[in-house]
C-alpha cells in the first residue's frame, strides 16, 4: 500500500486520483494533522508518497515513478505517444501549476487591495493564455491522451479549482471546458473528494 501525505483541495489529488485510476490501494495523511511533516519533506510541499523504503517528492515524478511500476492507458509505452503523454505532465506541473501559484503568493504577500487586484488580474491573464493552449491541444479529441484521460488532464482540472476564491476572471474554451467536466465525473475523482474530505473530517 502506498502512503499518500496530501492537503485538501491540492495537488496532492491528482496523485491521489491517478492511484485510484491504477487499482492502487493508498493511505492518505492530511499534513494539517501533522507536527513534523518538514520531517518528511523540508519543502513543506505535497503531494509526498512513500512507496516502501522509498520516499518520493515532486508531482511530476511521483506520477512518472508510478507509470514505470505500473501500466496503464494513461501512459504509452513507448514513442511519439509516450514523449507526449509526458510533455503534457511537465507542462500541467512546471507550467500551469507556476501560474496559479503566483495567485497564491498575490494574495499572501501584498496588502495593497488596489495593487494586489492588479497583480491577480495579471496573473489571470496569464492563465488565461495558457488556457488557450491546452484548448486547441484539445481541438478534436476529449482528452490530451485522446479518447481516454489522462495524468495531465487529471492535473488541470485540480489546478482549475484554485481560481474561484479569487476575484478575478479565468475563462476555459469549449474543448477545455468539456474536458474538465468529464474528468469531474470520473468516479476516482469523485472518490478522491469524498476521501479528503474524509481524512479532513477526522
Amino acid at each position: 500500500m502506498y502512503t499518500l501525505y496530501n492537503l485538501p483541495g491540492s495537488c496532492s489529488l491528482a496523485t491521489q486520483v491517478v492511484l485510484r485510476e491504477l487499482d492502487q490501494p493508498v493511505e492518505l495523511v492530511d499534513i494539517q494533522q501533522l507536527s513534523n511533516f518538514t520531517d518528511i519533506n523540508p519543502v513543506g510541499s505535497v503531494p509526498v508518497l512513500i512507496d516502501g523504503d522509498s520516499t518520493l517528492r515532486e508531482g511530476a515524478a511521483i506520477l512518472l515513478h508510478l507509470f514505470n511500476k505500473h501500466e496503464s492507458p494513461m501512459m504509452p509505452t513507448g514513442g511519439a505517444s509516450r514523449t507526449q503523454a509526458v510533455q503534457d505532465i511537465l507542462f500541467a506541473n512546471a507550467t500551469m501549476h507556476p501560474a496559479y501559484g503566483r495567485l497564491f503568493f498575490i494574495d499572501q504577500h501584498i496588502t495593497d487591495a488596489h495593487a494586489k487586484q492588479t497583480a491577480l488580474n495579471a496573473a489571470a491573464k496569464a492563465i488565461n493564455a495558457l488556457w488557450q493552449v491546452v484548448d486547441k491541444q484539445l481541438a478534436g479529441q476529449v482528452f490530451l491522451g485522446g479518447e481516454r484521460a489522462s495524468a495531465a488532464d487529471i492535473m488541470l482540472t485540480v489546478y482549475s479549482r484554485w481560481g474561484a476564491k479569487y476575484p478575478l476572471t479565468i475563462t476555459h474554451g469549449s474543448n477545455t471546458s468539456r474536458m474538465l467536466e468529464a474528468v469531474l465525473d470520473m468516479p476516482s475523482f469523485q472518490r478522491s473528494l469524498a476521501a479528503e474530505q474524509s481524512k479532513s473530517a477526522a
